[in-house]
């Protein structure tokens, strides 16, 4: 008895379909259809502008409509502030050296050096005119850490900079000075 392609080989096209990794088990019920979701993460909202001020001394027209004009599609005025992280390292997630967080960081370049350099570099130059420690750095001029390690490499191998890491004595095995170590804890015992 052979079967004609298309035909149900088994009986009538009415039977449930059969599971083929058990044959003996009913075949499942297929669910009715369901629309997708809406996803619980939401895309990142940055944080809003105050809205600008009416001009002094005579405005454009009555209304507080301010800047754009119902044009849509241009950009505000006042600039945001953020640069991406990797807008500022060239794309690059790991420094040339290897910079502990409690590292110093000096400088004795002059300002005509800095000219051609990115506005983060001569903002690290000019904080470290006094001595500064790379976490230092990071948190006054509110930049990641892992960025600061980058920019600070690329300033000491362009020579704008001096690093003071914080080594151990080889004679130690290179542990950490005893005397840093309590001085440290002393400035926490403070706080």
């Amino acid at each position: 008895m052979s079967t004609s392609p298309g035909a149900e080989p088994y009986g009538s096209p009415h039977q449930p379909p059969v599971n083929p990794y058990y044959p003996s088990a009913p075949a499942p019920e297929p669910e009715p259809y369901r629309p997708p979701r809406q996803p619980r993460i939401q895309p990142y909202q940055p944080p809003q502008a105050p809205p600008p001020q009416a001009p002094r001394g005579g405005g454009r027209g009555a209304g507080g409509g301010g800047q754009g004009g119902g044009t849509g599609g241009r950009r505000s005025q006042t600039p945001s502030g953020f640069v991406r992280p990797y807008a500022m390292t060239g794309g690059r997630t790991r420094p040339r050296y290897q910079l502990a967080i409690e590292a110093l960081v000096s400088t004795t370049a002059e300002p005509e050096r800095l000219r051609g350099q990115l506005p983060e570099h001569q903002r690290i130059c000019l904080l470290c005119r006094e001595i500064k420690s790379i976490a230092e750095i990071s948190a006054l001029l509110t930049i990641p850490l892992g960025v600061v390690r980058i920019l600070v490499a690329d300033l000491a191998e362009a020579g704008l900079v001096t690093i003071h890491q914080p080594g151990g004595d080889e004679a130690a095995g290179g542990q950490p000075d005893v005397t840093l170590l309590e001085r440290v804890l002393s400035g926490l015992r403070k706080l």
